[in-house]
């Protein structure tokens, strides 16, 4: 476009175009030609002077004027004018007010026209950036459709509409290619304003691609009449969702499976082939886990809510179908439920169990000298170690099936003493370790810890409060302390490095990281 030849309404009218074509609006564009226009007026008049120009949205006329600013002191000849010579040019001017000089019309020269080119571009090009950013801003979790206008090194760039897109090569499927021309589908991950504009990246691979696409497929998804707790992907190979109704009448996996599976037929071939297995969500993590697991049959469950964790227990032969080719199955029900899943057969679990049984009856024998059937009621009555018999009422010992009162006092007071000579054994070698008292006044320790940081060099509160959360956890693996309670502990430790003058900061961090991870206590 050359300013210098075009007609006034032809400035207007190529305004609108420019608009329409890169979908800006028009007072932008018209924005942009203005001060193209005073880019040029500078370069004729001077770049120090202040030279503004404006067209007329009706009828195009161009006006070129020169301001200059009312001050008290001038700090710039070519801007500034003092008070007392305005006063000259208009007795009612004030400080602070602008002289507007109009200019003559400027003659474009070739390279005047072609800088102001050149400012309409640049500057019509951020406008379509901004809008660009604008409409796309937000719509993250969006499927889209586009064309593909270019592949390079595996990176598709994608047309979509009034904006490009980036699918880059590890956000596409496995074995997955597409030409110049094609049309494709995929989800909006993120929008980024970045120097070179904005970046909008997609994806066929995110979790969140599959709940869109049956959103897309299933009304009863749309209207949220069915909701889809969560997904789990092994993109290009295998995939779990879990879905729960809202609508008693309504069965989840049956409608999103569709009439002879043509709903989620429609998704699997989006998906180039993807198997998918819609499972039923509860509320009940054990049926969870064990509904995520199918198709392997699950004969029992044991959750350990403070680890996050959950062993199942299949039959012999639903081992391989359980875990599931290269672990897949159980990989992808461990992402879809939310919990680590450790998978045992009935064999192992009955081996395990004859192993744990018979541990913990020999430490009875050892620890209160008993004979195998005595230790063997303990632990069939649940009792793991002898500090438990040790603090058990008298009365709930004698209980057990052929104990009395006289036994259940003769087993706790040997327990009783068989802890406290253990705690004295502790104490004595914690104290030829070297670990001080002070470790011992934060009463989280057992002595047995206490003997175990003195074993690995911790021996001081400062010892203590070197170390990071995942050290200590390392160091006291059985002691149950989450990452929280043990950051808690260290920083009680640090406390004396800081100034405090009523040790509130100290107790407070430790009477925290007892009540977060309460060990038991151990011999």
């Amino acid at each position: 476009m050359d300013i210098a030849t075009t007609p006034k309404l032809e400035l207007i009218q190529v305004a609108d175009v420019v608009a329409r074509d890169k979908g800006i609006d028009r007072e932008e564009v018209l924005i942009a030609m203005e001060q193209a226009i005073q880019k040029a007026g500078r370069s004729k008049y001077g770049p120090d002077h202040d030279i503004r120009a404006t067209i007329d949205r009706r009828t195009g006329d161009i006006s070129l004027k020169r301001c200059t600013t009312v001050v008290e002191e001038v700090e710039d000849e070519f801007a500034e004018i003092t008070l007392e010579q305005a006063k000259k040019i208009d007795p009612a001017l004030e400080v602070g007010s602008v002289i507007d000089e109009p200019l003559p019309p400027i003659d474009f020269g070739r390279i005047a026209a072609q800088t102001a080119k050149q400012v309409i571009v640049q500057k019509v090009r951020e406008f379509e950036r901004k809008r660009q950013f604008e409409e796309y801003d937000g719509r993250s979790g969006e499927i889209i459709n586009g064309v593909v206008k270019r592949v390079e090194y595996g990176n598709v760039t994608v047309e979509i509409p009034r904006a490009e897109a980036v699918l880059r090569r590890d956000r596409l499927l496995p074995r997955e290619t597409f030409r110049q021309g094609d049309r494709i589908r995929a989800y909006i991950e993120d929008v980024r304003e970045e120097q070179r504009g904005p970046q909008i990246f997609l994806s066929r691979t995110h979790p969140e691609f599959m709940r869109q696409l049956f959103r897309q497929e299933v009304p009863e998804v749309y209207d949220g009449i069915i909701d889809i707790k969560s997904v789990a992907r092994d993109p290009g190979s295998r995939a779990k969702i879990a879905v729960i109704s809202y609508d008693s009448s309504i069965d989840p996996v049956g409608a999103c499976v569709g009439m002879r599976g043509s709903r989620v037929q429609a998704v699997v071939g989006e998906l180039q082939g993807e198997k998918i297995d819609i499972i039923p969500f509860s509320d009940d993590p054990a049926t969870f886990v064990v509904n995520a697991l199918a198709p392997a049959e699950v004969s029992k469950v044991v959750l350990d809510e403070d680890q996050g964790r959950i062993e199942v227990v299949v039959p012999d032969e639903q081992l391989s179908l359980a875990i599931g080719r290269r672990g897949q199955n159980v990989r992808l029900a461990s992402m879809l439920t939310g919990w680590d899943i450790d998978i045992l057969t009935e064999q192992e679990e009955s081996d395990r169990r004859r192993e744990e049984f018979r541990q913990r009856s020999e430490s009875f024998i050892g620890a209160l000298d008993i004979d195998d059937v005595i230790a063997g009621l303990l632990v069939a009555e649940g009792f793991a170690s002898v500090e438990e018999i040790a603090y058990t009422e008298i009365d709930d010992l004698a209980e057990i099936e052929g104990f009395d009162a006289d036994i259940a006092e003769e087993l706790r007071t040997r327990a009783f003493n068989f802890v406290e000579a253990e705690r004295q054994r502790h104490d004595e070698r914690r104290r030829e370790l070297g670990v001080t008292d002070d470790l011992v006044e934060l009463e989280i320790f057992t002595p047995a810890m206490l003997v175990t940081l003195g074993e690995n060099g911790v021996k001081t509160l400062d010892d203590l409060g070197d170390l990071a959360s995942d050290e200590l956890r390392e160091i006291l693996p059985d002691a149950g302390f989450d990452e929280d309670a043990a950051n808690q502990i260290i920083m009680a430790a640090r406390a004396h490095w800081f100034e405090d003058e009523d040790g509130a900061e100290t107790n407070a961090g430790v009477d925290a990281a007892a009540e977060e991870s309460d060990p038991e206590p151990t011999a």
